[in-house]
């Protein structure tokens, strides 16, 4: 994995314009949407429909997590997924898990909720968040994000949204979330 050595690294990333400068630098193609601001599944499905070509893909969401000991983790699954949170600790092999506060993400990642994104692992540059992957996500041709913030959306392949988390130190875990999808 490269190490992170770039200035821009220091400080928190927050736009969607320097994400986008450093997928070009690690050679990841994408497509970018503006839309209104979107804080919930049925808020972006709606901005989808408006879009001219329905934004193709997965559409996905973020959960960002805290387990009893003080673990973080960044679950990334389809957008669709009920997952029960018992089960998901188990899949994770993690304690029990709760959502982490909104004052705990900004400090960490860097977004505000609304915005949560496996791409804000480029703002951990601690470490201190261990992201993990819908293994049924990773299958679809296309998967869609929030570059950080909820008013752009962005679409790549599975393959370069890993070479883009390797490139930010946080090699993902790609699991099977079936045995936690809630009933």
């Amino acid at each position: 994995m490269a190490e992170n050595t770039d200035a821009s690294m220091a400080c928190p990333i927050r736009g969607p314009e320097t994400l986008y400068e450093r997928f070009r630098e690690v050679g990841i193609e994408f497509t970018a949407y503006q839309h209104e601001p979107v804080f919930t599944v049925e808020e972006a499905q709606r901005a989808r429909a408006a879009a001219p070509d329905g934004m193709p893909g997965a559409h996905c969401k973020s959960l960002f997590l805290k387990d009893k000991k003080g673990a973080l983790y960044l679950v990334v699954c389809l957008e669709d997924r009920r997952l029960d949170m018992k089960a998901l600790a188990g899949v994770m092999g993690s304690a029990r898990l709760s959502f982490g506060r909104p004052e705990l993400l900004i400090e960490t990642l860097g977004v505000e909720p609304g915005s949560v994104t496996p791409f804000a692992a480029i703002n951990d540059a601690e470490g201190a968040v261990s992201v993990f992957l819908d293994a049924e996500m990773m299958k679809a041709p296309l998967v869609n994000y929030h570059p950080l913030v909820n008013t752009h959306t962005v679409a790549m392949t599975p393959a370069d949204l890993v070479r883009f988390l390797e490139s930010c130190d946080h090699a993902p875990t790609v699991v099977d979330l079936d045995p936690a999808t809630a009933q």
